[in-house]
């Protein structure tokens, strides 16, 4: 299986300008190719690979020379694996959502390039690329094997990271319990079936700063350099968010794949949750269906059995321990007293047991047929 290692590194200021005119070569071949291909139809990747050699022969384009030819390259098969996802989605091969067109690359977003084996070497600690030099990561952790790319990346708060693609083994480990139900929140962001909870993370104070300097950014001239210094101001906001938001998820996802056998999740609809616009941006921070990604590729990685459970399935709305079904209840109500068994469950916790129940195999319906029989039975005899 395939796995990324990603590193941060601080060039120096020649390395950023060599840096900056790298990504402004890519970003320029594929809004080239992508116009190329918007005005009549996508022609495929050698029609736009031998346009993009006529291009440097012009005078125009000639610049483009003074970097690698591989990043540029590898920006056309980018963008030829974008048309495709396009088309299969049309077409209704595409698995979840719709992808929609390419779209052109803008200066001010971030920035990447990607380089193939020819164009980069791994040598006493150093990364050497070509026509830049060589770099010097921070290395977190140690590369298991050789990589077979590499993508230099730029991010809004101007921070610069190497993102390497290599090929792993799964691992196996034993695991302690064999399955766990995972019901997923906004407050608690996974209370599992063993009635372990898992907080989320408090951003509420990073998103107030966001929305206070995307009103300020809202009233300064476009291209002014105050505006500039405000929306590096927002980056680093956003990036201090994410990585917050990174680092919580990858250690729960290691922690619940590394001690669990089967892990189950509920198949949310998030693209449907967040029209509720009083929801919305609490359910966007938390980060839902990254974790689930998470978790699915973790439980690759170390053999485990990745379920998830169908949206409609009632799992707030049957009763744990006898099956009996209450119905619908509030988001409001947390706690729920069955009028079959008289147990005092919480909600989420009840539903995080009929999950991991449905996903091993439907256990709760049977339990809900023998207490629906013995009821009719006692009845009878009343």
């Amino acid at each position: 299986m395939k796995a990324r290692y990603q590193y941060r590194f601080y060039p120096t200021d020649q390395q950023q300008q060599r840096l900056a005119e790298w990504f402004g070569c890519v970003r320029i071949v594929w809004n080239d190719a992508l116009a190329l291909s918007k005005a009549s139809k996508y022609p495929g990747y050698n029609s736009l690979a031998k346009s993009l050699t006529q291009s440097k022969k012009t005078e125009e384009r000639r610049w483009l020379n003074d970097v690698s030819s591989v990043p540029l390259q590898q920006s056309l098969k980018q963008l030829k694996v974008a048309y495709k996802n396009y088309f299969d989605s049309l077409k209704g091969k595409w698995k979840g959502r719709k992808v929609g067109q390419p779209r052109f690359k803008k200066k001010t977003n971030d920035q990447s390039a990607t380089l193939t084996k020819v164009a980069f070497l791994i040598k006493k600690g150093e990364v050497y690329l070509a026509k830049i030099g060589n770099l010097k990561p921070i290395w977190s952790r140690e590369l298991p094997c050789d990589p077979s790319s590499v993508t230099v990346i730029k991010d809004c708060a101007n921070r610069y990271f190497l993102s390497f693609v290599l090929e792993i083994e799964a691992n196996q480990i034993d695991a302690k319990n064999q399955s766990i139900g995972i019901d997923l929140g906004i407050k608690t962001f996974a209370l599992m079936s063993n009635g372990e909870k898992a907080k989320s993370p408090d951003y509420s104070k990073q998103d107030r700063k966001i929305r206070k300097l995307q009103r300020k950014l809202a009233r300064q001239q476009k291209d002014s350099k105050r505006r500039n210094k405000t929306r590096i101001q927002i980056g680093k906001l956003h990036n201090l968010s994410a990585d917050t938001r990174k680092d919580f998820l990858h250690k729960l996802s290691t922690k619940i794949v590394s001690e669990n056998q089967t892990i189950i999740l509920e198949d949310l609809h998030v693209s449907g949750m967040v029209k509720n616009r009083r929801l919305a941006r609490s359910i966007s921070l938390q980060g839902w269906r990254e974790f689930r990604n998470l978790c699915e590729a973790k439980s690759e990685k170390f053999g485990r059995d990745f379920q998830t459970v169908n949206r409609w399935e009632p799992t707030s709305q049957v009763c744990s321990e006898c099956g009996f079904r209450w119905g619908k209840i509030d988001l409001s109500i947390r706690s729920v007293l069955c009028l079959n068994c008289g147990t005092q469950q919480d909600t989420d916790e009840n539903a995080a047991r009929n999950i991991e129940m449905v996903g091993m195999g439907h256990r709760h319906d049977l339990k809900r047929a023998g207490a629906t029989i013995r009821l009719q039975q006692s009845r009878k005899l009343l």
